[in-house]
């Protein structure tokens, strides 16, 4: 009898966010596989999940798949969760989703938390079409992927760590122009969430002057039709 995948998504600050359906399919799983089970620990303790726990994270996620498709196939009942958010957005879950499709292994995704829709809305851009891009390349193709989005018309999305958040809008001001809107999104859903909008000149103003900490997701407006 072939088990079954779920795809939990978790909260990316704010604890109150989880799901009661999610915590319901956490609890009745056979095997949770959690990017970082130390993380994960506190999660499923505060909400009184006893499943025991895998590593399943970027550095051994092609190394694992064939042995979790085995489990699948002998009837087990996996949930995957990431650190915060939905997995397979810019972490860990799509081989294993795109293993179970090939195997014929039903896969059921719960909806939830994830950090780009919150900033997108909260952006005040247009947010019926947009670019998720998630994070930009470290260096080979960073510059062909900027010259790239700069053409969008739609609203781009971007993940960025705080290490590269200056290094990032000085890129957009230099490949999207002085006057292209950004708006720049950290800590949702915690008590110190911010959201900042302006030029990247004027954001690169407002967080030069004070340490940068959190993660960020940076929308940048579609560039104007002529």
């Amino acid at each position: 009898m072939t088990g079954k995948l779920f795809v939990v998504p978790t909260p990316i600050g704010n604890l109150g966010d989880m799901t009661y359906r999610a915590i319901e399919v956490l609890k009745a799983a056979d095997l949770i596989l959690a990017e970082d089970t130390r993380n994960s620990g506190k999660l499923l303790k505060h909400f009184e999940i006893s499943t025991p726990m895998s590593s399943y994270h970027m550095h051994n996620e092609h190394q694992t798949v064939k042995g979790l498709i085995q489990k699948l196939q002998n009837g087990n009942v996996l949930a995957l969760i990431s650190d915060a958010g939905t997995p397979a957005i810019s972490d860990p879950g799509f081989l294993l989703v795109r293993a179970c499709v090939e195997n014929g292994i039903p896969v059921e995704t719960l909806p939830g938390a994830t950090a780009f829709v919150p900033a997108l809305v909260n952006s005040g851009f247009p947010s019926d079409r947009f670019v998720f891009e998630g994070f930009l390349p470290e260096k080979k193709g960073r510059q062909t992927r900027l010259l790239e989005l700069a053409k969008e018309v739609r609203t781009v999305v971007l993940y960025v760590s705080p290490h590269k958040l200056l290094k990032t809008l000085e890129e957009i001001k230099t490949y999207f122009g002085d006057d292209r809107q950004v708006s720049c999104s950290r800590e949702l859903s915690k008590l110190h969430e911010e959201n900042v909008r302006g030029t990247a000149i004027e954001l690169i103003a407002h967080f030069s002057a004070k340490a940068i900490r959190g993660e960020f997701v940076v929308c940048i407006a579609g560039k104007q039709r002529k």
